[in-house]
């Protein structure tokens, strides 16, 4: 069996991290295809490093575009490689442009399928990632649901139930295998002049919340009269996409601690040591929610609902008194839910599951 492992960015790295490291540990026949759609030092090659990943045998440095652009740059040349190595199987995992791109280069050259983090749904179609794990999931042969409620999407949307395997989520994995050296390998709380426990970390990037610039300022506003009403320093590692669009409207946040990115060690110790979370990425409503930390989504809506339904995470929107309100409510919370994603073997489950079926 040859396994192609597909990613292009820095939560894709991340997730995938454990499955790889089983992959190897089985001493199973793999390569991983990277497509470049993060392609700084600080949102990838940092995170192979970290996390101790051999570096991708191709990378397509397809870089930033139009979602057509990324897109079509990323199956012309998946396509060729896949050709060429002919793996039996590719498997991608989330929602970005090179999760479609993977699946359907795969698809139409009969080279089956598997979706990591499968059946996840926010039901908004103005969302780029929502057109991309829908098709995925129709593409794929092996739907790998992180929980019981993903499986029961997908059943409802006629999949097959042969198809779908509740794994727990990789995340999890990930976590629980680089939480301890997080602790010991980063020192970032220290040099940020930070106390444990003593501010509130942000991450915002998503297009629909960056690229509407009212939308943008709103958060922002409420951010900034978060900082002010609470008295706590807001951490904001900000995207360089987000930095630019700021830039370029002339948007301001004051009250705000604006950093770069930081490596997954460093956001980790960011992350289990803030008083309160404050995103707009799904990824990080689940760590958050692993880590035992109070998260407030700066979104409509969200395809991680069972944050919501344990009460490790509400929804916000964009309003600043509804941030600010929100805020409130989960620092007046106990963190005493139960993680809904798993046990952190969900890539061994996951691998055990793709070597003992019968591929032709």
């Amino acid at each position: 069996m040859r396994i192609s492992v597909v990613l292009g960015t820095r939560p894709e790295i991340i997730k995938l991290a454990p499955l790889i490291k089983e992959l190897r540990k089985k001493g199973i026949d793999f390569f991983v295809l990277h497509t470049g759609q993060h392609y700084s030092h600080q949102l990838d090659k940092v995170f192979f490093d970290q996390l101790g990943l051999p570096h991708p045998k191709y990378n397509l440095k397809v870089g930033s575009g139009s979602h057509a652009q990324e897109t079509g740059k990323m199956l012309i040349g998946i396509e060729k490689i896949l050709l060429e190595e002919k793996p039996d199987i590719v498997i991608v995992e989330g929602d970005t442009n090179s999760v479609l791109a993977g699946a359907l280069a795969a698809a139409k050259l009969g080279v089956r399928v598997g979706h990591v983090e499968a059946g996840l749904r926010s039901y908004d179609r103005r969302m780029p990632e929502e057109i991309n794990r829908v098709l995925t999931d129709h593409l794929s042969d092996y739907l790998f649901a992180p929980t019981s409620q993903a499986e029961q999407i997908l059943l409802g949307e006629g999949m097959a139930k042969e198809k779908i395997f509740v794994t727990g989520n990789t995340i999890v994995d990930a976590v629980y295998q680089n939480q301890e050296l997080a602790k010991s390998g980063s020192d970032v709380i220290h040099q940020l002049h930070l106390k444990p426990g003593g501010y509130f970390l942000v991450t915002l990037h998503r297009q629909e919340n960056v690229d509407n610039t009212a939308r943008f300022a709103s958060i922002l506003e409420g951010l900034n009269r978060l900082a002010a009403h609470f008295q706590f320093p807001v951490v904001y590692p900000i995207h360089p996409r987000s930095r630019k669009i700021m830039s370029q409207s002339a948007l301001k946040a004051p009250d705000l601690t604006i950093i770069d990115p930081v490596d997954f060690f460093a956001f980790i110790q960011l992350e289990s040591n803030a008083k309160l979370i404050l995103t707009d990425s799904g990824g990080v409503q689940e760590e958050a929610c692993i880590l035992g930390v109070p998260c407030v989504t700066m979104r409509d809506n969200t395809e991680r609902p069972e944050t919501v339904e344990v009460g490790a995470n509400i929804l916000a929107g964009a309003s600043p008194d509804r941030i600010v309100e929100c805020a409130r409510v989960m620092l007046n919370r106990k963190n005493k839910w139960v993680n809904p994603f798993g046990d952190g073997k969900a890539a061994e489950r996951i691998v055990g599951i793709i070597t003992e079926a019968k591929i032709g």
